[in-house]
């Protein structure tokens, strides 16, 4: 687990720049959760990474700038009862996060406009299902 953290094939992030932070969990734990630091805090300071290019850091800070902190994106995990499991979590979670942000921006869409014939079609269908209603009305509604 501990080491560098793989993010896309070619972003991987050096262990050095990943802070980590412990604190008790409000989660499960029995008897241990008030003793045992199982919560865990992961950051990462976006604004000085090596392992990201000018127009990945770029692209990550504009599309994460909700979540960011002067710059660091941090993600929690306290789910599991064990510190070991929740920093893999927190781990997968921030790999996650950056993965989506470094994506490549989906094609541009284009206009289309339907066909004749789905226009007719449609047409058809209206003025089917208003006949339709028009025949269970009553003689009086008219």
């Amino acid at each position: 687990m501990p080491g560098p953290l793989r993010v896309t094939r070619s972003v991987v992030i050096p262990e050095r720049e990943l802070r980590w932070r412990f604190s008790r969990s409000s989660g499960p734990g029995g008897q241990g959760v008030n003793t045992a630091d199982s919560r865990v805090e992961l950051s990462l300071d976006l604004a000085r990474t090596t392992a990201l290019g000018r127009v990945q850091r770029a692209r990550v800070l504009e599309r994460l700038r909700r979540r960011l902190v002067d710059g660091v994106l941090t993600v929690t995990a306290s789910e599991q009862r064990s510190q070991l499991q929740n920093r893999e979590a927190a781990r997968e979670r921030l790999a996650k996060i950056l993965a989506g942000a470094l994506a490549p921006p989906p094609p541009r869409r284009r206009p289309t406009r339907p066909t004749r014939g789905a226009v007719e079609r449609r047409i058809a269908d209206k003025k089917r299902r208003g006949q339709t209603k028009r025949a269970r009305r009553s003689i009086d509604d008219d």
